[in-house]
Parts: structure tokens; C-alpha cells; sequence
């Protein structure tokens, strides 16, 4: 019998269209194994980490309880169990985030003096970062040569789950607890990430374009916990869609996904720094007055209706609607003058779906400082939204129920009616106008230095 080899689960947490598994299952019997690394799990929120926890009970179920979890250093554990059972090989799907890279360079060099072989094959993405270039040969920096190229560019089709003959009897901890205080999860594991996708490609695509632009719809695809867990590869989701315009929004959606993942292998110090320099040095503000603020924010008690509504609903779900995340870091970095981390740090810390790449890099859109960013002078104005996008209000009516009475004109702007805003609510926390003035003379100042 051939000596056995490792699967070394990451974000890939499936069977079906796994190419790493494929390959280590061509060699003869595989482990299964994830490592609960503390440098991942420590910065990790609890809604995270629950739907991550749920996903390994159900993969340890789909590989008849023969997946092994330990705890620690990636290379400690995977050389103690080469040891255990005599593996030659490790397979993994490739990681390009920053701290998979070098964790895995790592890995990779430590198991070589061991006489182990590592293999890192294909990646989380359709197109893995690093792929798509210009003309000239450099990264993009705008999505929509981008996403032309990467189409062109193509990619696999999806692969099915191989025959695999797994290792059991192997000690392990069994998948990390569900930590306290978490939100009611999705269901997770592969055919609950398939069934979401079919119900959205034959239910909602068509109208995506549009819906997805309202939060008060069921108009996305909720597919993004999938995603970033690899529940379900975005090969899967590109395989099944067709030609329509309406379909091309969609695979554009996926794309943008994908250039963000290329943006942060490009600049990795880009998870937490500006990626234009210059707008590093626009004034933020801080201390006792700036963390009340913030807190405000995070609690969903601004005053701003639509504003309160995403945030609530991120601290109730563990997701907030695209389009609201938006307005909401729109209001935080413009309205208020707060550093655009202090918001995406937050959002890591609630949200199921948070992605290192798609999070930072949304931000910095919107703070003005990162690649394809929005202008800085596009300040959005969270009551123009809100009558734009809910314009009946039945998106703040299901966040909000102390303004849930009010009329549709009304409910935009509470503290305009009348009576003013109803008992219980708070009135706006700025003037919006007043504060957008004071946003773009911190703009000017920069550029006279």
C-alpha cells in the first residue's frame, strides 16, 4: 500500500471541484486535516468562526468522521502527523493572502527537511491572483480592463468529488466549539451553497441588475459565506450562468471579488494601509469625542435611518446589504471624519462573509484611497440614498421598528415631520451638509501641501 497522504483543508472546505483533494486522493489514501491556526482564529469574530465550526462538523460527516482538527503552528502539526502515519506529500489549495503565503512558504520549506513533499494547487478563486495583466505586462488598477481581460483569460471547468479512501483512526480534537454569543447561521456545507445558488440563478438573476441595488429586496445571492469558505468554488457559480446582460452583472460581481483578491497579493500592506499614499495624510480625527461617535455608529443609533437599519442589521445577521455597506463607511469616513479601518475592522469582527480582501479594498473605495476608488468628493448623502433605494421604507421598517408607523416620505427623515422624530429615536447625530463641507476642505488641504 502506498504510504498514506494529507489533505490540508483551508478555505476549501468541500468536496466537489477540489483539485488539491483530486490529486492527493490519486496517490492512494488521504487524511483529512485542518489545522485551527491561532494567528487566523484570533482576529477572527465569533460569527465567522461559528459558521466555520458548523462547516467542519459537516465536513467531518461527509468524510465518515475520519477529519482530524488539531491546534497550533501549521508546520508543528503537519510534521507530527507526517510522523504519525508515515505521509510523504501534503496537498493544499493555494493561498495568496498575505499571511498564507508566508505561512505556506513556511510549511513548505520545513516539511522539505523532512524528506515530505508540499503541493499548493489551484487557488479560492476562478482566475487565481497574479494572472491577469495589461498590455504592458503590470497589475490593473482599474476593474473594467480588468474584467474584460479576465474573462478572456477563462478558467477550468468545475471537477467532481473524487473517490477518496480516508485514514481513520487518527487522534484529533474534533472541529473548535461554537463560540458564544452567535448570530443564527445560515446552513452550511456544499448542498445548502448549491441550493442557494440555484434558487438565485433561477429565481432572482434576471432582475439582479437592479434588485441588488435595493436592500429592502431578496436580490442577491447570499452566496458570500459560501464563498469564503469555499463551500462552493466561484468556477461552480461561473459554470452555471449564461449570456444574458443581466447574468454578465452577476459574473462581473464574482470578478470583482477576484480583483480585490489580486489587488491585496499585488500590495499586501493594502489590508491595512492606504494604496494611494497621499490619501493617508487626509485628517482624521480621534480621541474621547471621535470613539462616542464611532460607537454611535457601531451601534446603530446615528439618527440617519438607513444608516442604523445596515448596521443593525450586520449586528443582528452577521451580513449587511451591499449597497448599504455603501452608504454606511460613506457616513463614517465623511460624516463623521473616522479612519476607514476603525470601520473595516468592525465589519471583520460581525460579518460571516468577512474577506480580508473584498473588506479592506471595499472601504478604501469608498475612503477614496484605494484601487478603482470612488472620488472623494462623492460624499453619499444617506437620506438621498435611502429615498433612492428604499423608497418605501421596507428596508428600515424591519431594522427600526421605532420609526416602522411612519409614512414613506416620512420615515427618511424623522426628525423633518412635524412631531419630529418618535420617542425612543435619536435625532441625527451631524448635519450632513455641514459635514460634507468639512470633508472636502480636508481634501483641499492636502492637495495645497
Amino acid at each position: 500500500m502506498p504510504s498514506p497522504t494529507i489533505i490540508w483543508f483551508r478555505r476549501d472546505l468541500r468536496l466537489n471541484d477540489n483539485p488539491a483533494l483530486a490529486a492527493a486522493s490519486a496517490r492512494g489514501p488521504v487524511l483529512g486535516v485542518f489545522i485551527n491556526d491561532p494567528v487566523l482564529r484570533g482576529p477572527s469574530g465569533n460569527n465567522r468562526l461559528g459558521f466555520l465550526s458548523q462547516t467542519l462538523r459537516w465536513l467531518n460527516a461527509e468524510i465518515d468522521r475520519n477529519l482530524v482538527v488539531r491546534t497550533g503552528q501549521p508546520l508543528d502539526v503537519l510534521t507530527k502527523l507526517c510522523e504519525e502515519i508515515e505521509a510523504e506529500a501534503v496537498y493544499a489549495t493555494d493561498d495568496h493572502g498575505p499571511y498564507g503565503r508566508r505561512r505556506d512558504t513556511q510549511v513548505g520549506e520545513g516539511l522539505a527537511e523532512h524528506n515530505v513533499e508540499t503541493h499548493y494547487l489551484d487557488s479560492n478563486y476562478a482566475v487565481a491572483p497574479n494572472s491577469v495583466f495589461s498590455g504592458a505586462g503590470t497589475p490593473y488598477k482599474v476593474f473594467t480592463p480588468f474584467f474584460k481581460v479576465w474573462k478572456q483569460h477563462g478558467w477550468a471547468d468545475p471537477i467532481e468529488a473524487p473517490d477518496v479512501k480516508w485514514v481513520s483512526g487518527i487522534k484529533g480534537e474534533g472541529p473548535p466549539p461554537m463560540p458564544g454569543d452567535v448570530i443564527d447561521l445560515p446552513p452550511v456545507g456544499e448542498e445548502a451553497a448549491m441550493k442557494r445558488a440555484e434558487e438565485f440563478l433561477a429565481e432572482r438573476v434576471m432582475d439582479y441588475p437592479d434588485a441588488r441595488n435595493r436592500p429592502g429586496l431578496a436580490g442577491t445571492s447570499g452566496l458570500s459565506p459560501y464563498l469564503k469558505w469555499g463551500n462552493i468554488h466561484p468556477r461552480q457559480l461561473l459554470a452555471m450562468l449564461g449570456p444574458d446582460p443581466a447574468e454578465d452583472v452577476f459574473r462581473s460581481e464574482i470578478a470583482w471579488r477576484e480583483f480585490y483578491a489580486d489587488v491585496l497579493f499585488q500590495r499586501p500592506e493594502t489590508a491595512r494601509e492606504a494604496l494611494v499614499a497621499n490619501m493617508a495624510r487626509i485628517e482624521t480625527d480621534s480621541g474621547a469625542g471621535a470613539k462616542e461617535r464611532f460607537e454611535r455608529w457601531c451601534t446603530g443609533t446615528t439618527g440617519f435611518p438607513i444608516v442604523d437599519a445596515g448596521m443593525r442589521q450586520l449586528l443582528a445577521t452577521g451580513w449587511m446589504h451591499n449597497r448599504v455597506r455603501m452608504i454606511v463607511a460613506s457616513f463614517l469616513v465623511k460624516d463623521l471624519h473616522l479612519p476607514w479601518q476603525w470601520g473595516a475592522r468592525f465589519f471583520m469582527t460581525h460579518l460571516i462573509d468577512g474577506d480580508l480582501a473584498s473588506n479592506s479594498h471595499g472601504w478604501q473605495w469608498v475612503a477614496g484611497s484605494g484601487t478603482d476608488a470612488s472620488p472623494y468628493y462623492r460624499v453619499f448623502n444617506p437620506t438621498g440614498q435611502s429615498r433612492k433605494f428604499d423608497a418605501t421604507g421596507t428596508y428600515i421598517r424591519q431594522w427600526i421598528p421605532e420609526i416602522a408607523h411612519m409614512t414613506d416620505k416620512d420615515i427618511h427623515e424623522p426628525e423633518a415631520c412635524k412631531a419630529g422624530p418618535p420617542a425612543g429615536y435619536p435625532a441625527p447625530m451631524v448635519n450632513h451638509a455641514k459635514e460634507r463641507l468639512e470633508a472636502l476642505a480636508r481634501l483641499e488641504k492636502i492637495k495645497k501641501r
